[in-house]
């Protein structure tokens, strides 16, 4: 048989028109490669020019062991939900709070895993918002060289979400490939910007590896904040499910074989970008990195103009990856629940609604960055660390101290440490920052 949909087929015509409109799985004809670029997309952020910065806080012994654990736990978290997909026959699980809800029960998997998944894809969103906007302005400030009339951050942020305003109405996964693929090419090549000039800047004289917090509870919380900004730069656990929903499969090929093919083919990007970044940054500035390396690299202005120019088109990707399962949901309870007619009408207005609800929060919070090291610890841990792992242990149920178990109790341990640990350095972060804060700037 080669029909892609489940055997037995039990929903009503409603149901099946629903599913053929909302986002998540409307479209399920992407082919393997869709999957590495979206998962690049969605998990090399703009975090990845921060990781020098939190190496300085580590240190160089913790610094590289904490990249290199947290690629290895979170490929295997990530390997887990792969294969959770359709370990029912003939069923898949298409959203990530449907496998809470087979893991946990009904009503428990979706109070578990709904909050957190969407602190984190809002959450990254307004980020993205920030992030995009700063960008652009530092793009501007740049080439304009002095010359031209201040323009405030605000502004900067309209210009950046007028694109969503227009890309957010693109339906599904499978039409936002084209922006996913510049944006994971972006990622690629403003990663490749910010090691290669930093080589070519050379290591600076008078260097020092040392902590730069003189005071011990200043190293301990720059230490927790610093582990905090890893886990945000590991975090595309929250989309995976939703793009693997997008591959077409059969119960002889089921969609899990180019899904990993695609997440390999994603983790080797991401090393290539974090490790040679992180590495490179910190050898060449030492503690003294700024907390976005582009920063530290003034020269050559051209050379960074147009990095900064890249993680702008990089963020309207990625924007569109986190945003996509959010549309989901909110499309899902309006047309099911609310009982709403699906088109292109109730699309509209919904998906506008959320793009000037995320411009507006950036807007009036643009030390957002600050707030994630504190939302980063309490959402990112849970659902890229040790969610799988949990659920993994209720549904297999694997012997007590043999290697699956072992594996999960540890990434579960490390998790929960960095769910306790990051928010504390990120709090001390914000509220040190904040007596510079001002609303609207």
């Amino acid at each position: 048989m080669t029909l892609t949909t489940p055997l037995v087929d039990n929903r009503s015509e409603r149901e099946r028109a629903i599913d053929e409109w909302l986002p998540v799985t409307s479209s399920r004809n992407a082919k393997w490669w869709y999957s590495a670029f979206h998962n690049v997309t969605a998990m090399v952020g703009a975090g990845v020019l921060s990781l020098p910065y939190a190496m300085s806080q580590l240190g160089w012994g913790p610094g590289v062991s904490v990249l290199v654990i947290s690629w290895v736990v979170t490929l295997y978290t990530l390997w887990q939900m792969v294969e959770m997909h359709e370990m029912v026959p003939g069923k898949r699980f298409d959203r990530y709070h449907e496998l809470g809800q087979h893991a946990f029960g009904e009503k428990l998997g979706l109070y578990i895993v709904v909050p957190q998944q969407l602190i984190v894809e809002v959450g990254v969103n307004i980020v993205y918002m920030v992030t995009g906007g700063t960008s652009l302005k530092k793009f501007h400030d740049l080439v304009c060289n002095d010359k031209c009339k201040d323009i405030r951050l605000s502004y900067f942020i309209m210009i950046f979400a007028s694109v969503h305003f227009v890309l957010s109405h693109l339906p599904n996964f499978n039409s936002i490939s084209g922006v996913s693929l510049a944006a994971a090419v972006m990622s690629l090549s403003y990663s490749i910007i910010a090691w290669s000039a930093s080589l070519a800047k050379g290591v600076q004289p008078n260097v020092q590896y040392g902590y730069k917090s003189s005071t011990t509870a200043g190293k301990v919380f720059s230490f927790f904040s610093a582990l905090g900004d890893v886990a945000f730069a590991y975090a595309g656990h929250n989309v995976v499910l939703e793009i693997q929903a997008t591959i077409p499969s059969t119960p002889e090929k089921p969609s899990k074989g180019p899904m990993w093919k695609g997440v390999i083919v994603a983790y080797i990007v991401v090393a290539v970008c974090y490790f040679p970044v992180a590495i490179i940054g910190y050898w060449v500035f030492g503690n003294e990195v700024s907390d976005n390396i582009l920063i530290s690299l003034e020269k050559p202005t051209w050379l960074i103009a147009m990095a900064n120019l890249f993680v702008v088109i990089h963020v309207i990707g990625s924007y569109q990856i986190y945003a996509m399962p959010v549309f989901d949901m909110i499309e899902t309870v309006l047309v099911k629940n609310l009982n709403f007619t699906p088109s292109f009408t109730l699309r509209f207005i919904t998906r506008n609604v959320y793009v000037a609800l995320t411009m507006f929060i950036g807007i009036c919070f643009p030390f957002f960055g600050g707030l994630l090291g504190f939302f980063g610890g309490f959402a990112f841990a849970p659902t890229t660390y040790f969610l799988p792992c949990i659920m993994w242990l209720t549904i297999y149920k694997p012997n007590k101290w043999s290697l699956s178990w072992i594996a999960n109790w540890v990434c579960i341990i490390l998790g929960v440490a960095l769910m306790i640990v990051s928010p504390i350095g990120g709090l001390r972060q914000i509220i040190i920052e904040a007596k510079d804060y001002e609303f609207f700037s």
